[in-house]
């Protein structure tokens, strides 16, 4: 990989004959688990300025109609994070020149507060083809990573890294987006601002305001949120908008014509009739890429993490190519067409809890190598880890074209497809529709695409020598387990953030650089000598990094929060105020008061209710916040279907979200000023 300074160029053809689309990787870590950031993609004319808004693109602007742009989203690494961008140059509009790759701080956070800052540019094959590292940011709060701008035929790549203290304003600033006063009373009618009209936030201050062109886009994350009374509407009455208008799902069913319950309603893709793990490949398989190629933008947001262009796309099912002896039948084909040229792909399926073989994956990678596909794509209920593949598979040095593996679990599909229709929206009526339909056939008991079910063989020994204390250090069935709860976590994220509509990831803390196997291991040896698994989640929106820890000694699981106390303010007020916050929390939610070096007072709702002075420390010391907490018993069965365990794990994460943290506003720095957000 070629490993670029600041200042330097390089031209992506030197590097490699398959750049015509590409993928930008900008990554971050934090010892803390604590920080973030949102990247945004400004496409620029000769003059150096946006054409209009529309050429400026984040995480609720995410994909341009043309393909040339899309983000696609964000996957835990180590200790941080990387978001990834797909950039198809070979549809890049021709009065553009260059593409600036950047990144924003919430608030009052600042660059110098993350480390291992770093983009990485990799081929349509996923080859890492540059590197570029950042080095000594302190007090920024956006930064230009690099660029990637036209030379004649050729793209090349800058490394940039320059830094901007006034965050997203003054960078937009310099490629024509105009920083503009709001009013205070702005605010929104039925939640669409007429043709043509500039977006701005309800608490408005400032707002970014690029050229007339097309309508106005809102403030990416760092824009204002404001606080909405009821649970996860008010998580998503937070998120900001585009002026464009799409379609989404009702928010409740229209009422049935149906003489009773027993009555089916009938749906374009059935499941109820599947008795087989053949039948159940072979059906999801089919419904799943008929989807992806009559809705252009469910299709593209699966296919370009895999480097696939914007085009047209057809998918195919059961077709028979040649290898040896007899023919292979992978269980669907996706094939892209871009300016005469194809992208193919080989889709291998499985459903329940089947495995991917290696074998048979190893002989499609042979079949796509000779025949000059590029890529072979795995689909089961599995997650993928850092580190970990799941098939093991060999690849010939000795052959000039490179096949990408590449995997995708049915929990990330239900995931797009949920985020699509539920909170973007997509661009007709048809389209709905059939996302709609997609969503109910994953979702149904008998499709077999649940996502990860199952804790494997390991679960039950691992448990019983935990009870015994008879499990000791280095035993690789911890590992198996460790290994097993993280997919589990990655999956819970996936399904949280579908259904709120923001982004969830799990925190993973450690050293920097620490092989993820490594990590696994220390985890493993953990989970031995204290018989408990921990997890943190960091949801955008959140107050906090929510933790949660199953015991496998007591049987019980904990999902809590910690809550920063108002800077400045009066205990007693402080307290008082978080109590009428949890005014619908359960009674049995436990609340902690947490002072510097010291356990403090700690008790239930229901007891601190009529006597909030309960939560005060005895001896006057300063309060730095309050941890709330509720504990559920943990499922204890395992198999094929959906286990106690798993089952118990997604119930108390999806009551404690519900019942206690949409209660509470978002945090401070991002309900701060405007003033402060673009600034």
């Amino acid at each position: 990989m070629h490993e670029m300074t600041k200042g330097s160029n390089v031209g992506l053809a030197a590097l490699s004959d398959d750049t015509g689309s590409v993928i930008v990787s900008l990554s971050w870590s934090s010892a803390a688990g604590a920080g973030d950031a949102d990247v945004s993609v400004l496409l620029l004319g000769g003059n150096g300025k946006v054409r209009s808004d529309a050429d400026f693109f984040f995480y609720n602007n995410p994909a341009s109609p043309d393909g040339s742009v899309q983000l696609l989203g964000k996957t835990p690494t180590g200790s941080g994070s990387e978001d990834r961008i797909s950039l198809d140059l070979t549809a890049m509009p021709p009065e553009v020149d260059r593409a600036v790759l950047a990144a924003s701080q919430y608030g009052d956070a600042r660059f110098g507060e993350l480390d291992d800052l770093r983009l990485t540019l990799a081929d349509r094959a996923g080859e890492a083809l540059l590197g570029y590292t950042i080095a000594g940011a302190t007090t920024e709060s956006a930064f230009l990573f690099g660029e990637l701008y036209r030379r004649g035929e050729e793209w090349k790549f800058r490394a940039i890294g320059q830094g901007y203290e006034t965050g997203l304003a003054g960078l937009a600033t310099d490629f024509g987006i105009d920083v503009d006063e709001g009013s205070e009373e702005s605010g929104e009618s039925d939640g669409l601002p007429a043709e043509g009209a500039v977006v701005e936030e309800v608490s408005a201050g400032k707002v970014l305001r690029a050229p007339a062109a097309a309508p106005g886009v809102t403030l990416p994350a760092q824009a204002a949120r404001a606080t909405a009374p009821d649970g996860v509407a008010a998580a998503r009455a937070r998120r900001p908008r585009t002026a464009k208008k799409k379609v989404t799902l009702p928010k409740a069913e229209k009422k049935s014509l149906a003489e009773n319950d027993s009555w089916q309603a009938a749906r374009l893709f059935p499941a109820g009739s599947l008795k087989s793990d053949r039948e159940r490949e072979g059906r999801a398989t089919s419904v799943l890429l008929s989807v992806m190629a009559e809705v252009p933008e469910f299709g593209r947001r699966l296919t370009a993490a895999f480097g696939a262009p914007a085009g047209r796309m057809q998918t195919f099912t059961e077709v028979a190519l040649p290898h040896g002896d007899s023919p292979k039948r992978p269980d669907g084909v996706i094939r892209v067409e871009r300016a005469g040229k194809l992208w193919t792909a080989l889709v291998e399926t499985k459903t329940n809890g089947n495995p991917l073989r290696s074998e048979q994956v190893q002989n499609y990678l042979d079949i796509a190598a000779r025949r000059g596909y590029e890529a072979v794509i795995t689909l089961s209920n599995d997650v993928a880890l850092e580190g970990r593949p799941l098939v093991q598979v060999k690849t010939d040095g000795r052959r000039k074209h490179k096949v990408a593996l590449w995997h995708l679990s049915w929990a990330e599909v239900t995931y797009q497809a949920q985020t699509l229709i539920r909170h973007e929206g997509v661009g007709n009526a048809a389209h709905a529709w059939l996302l709609q339909e997609l969503l109910h056939y994953l979702q149904h008991e008998n499709s077999g695409c649940h996502g990860f079910q199952n804790m494997g063989p390991a679960w039950v020994p691992v448990r019983n020598g935990i009870d015994t204390e008879t499990l000791c250090r280095g035993d690789a069935r911890a590992v198996e387990v460790v290994e097993s709860w993280e997919r589990l976590i990655r999956q819970v994220c996936l399904r949280l953030g579908g259904e709120l509509g923001q982004k969830a990831l799990p925190v993973q803390r450690g050293r920097r650089g620490t092989d993820p196997q490594d990590r696994r291991a220390v985890l493993a040896d953990r989970l031995c000598d204290e018989g408990r698994l921990s997890a943190e989640l960091r949801v955008d929106g959140a107050p906090g990094v929510l933790a949660l820890t199953a015991d496998l000694r007591t049987g019980k699981l904990r999902t809590s929060i910690d809550v920063r106390a108002p800077e400045g303010g009066y205990p007693l007020t402080s307290a008082k105020r978080l109590i009428r916050l949890l005014a619908k929390a359960p009674a049995d939610l436990h609340v902690e008061t947490l002072v510097e070096g010291d356990n403090g007072p700690r008790g239930t709702l229901e007891r601190l209710r009529p006597e909030p002075a309960d939560m005060l420390p005895k001896g006057g010391d300063p309060i730095t916040g309050f941890r709330l907490s509720l504990f559920k018993g943990m499922g204890a069965t395992r198999g094929s279907a959906a286990s106690g365990f798993i089952r118990s794990v997604d119930e108390a994460v999806d009551q404690f979200y519900a019942s206690v943290v949409a209660q509470l506003p978002p945090p401070e720095r991002r309900a701060a000023r405007a003033s402060d957000r673009v600034g």
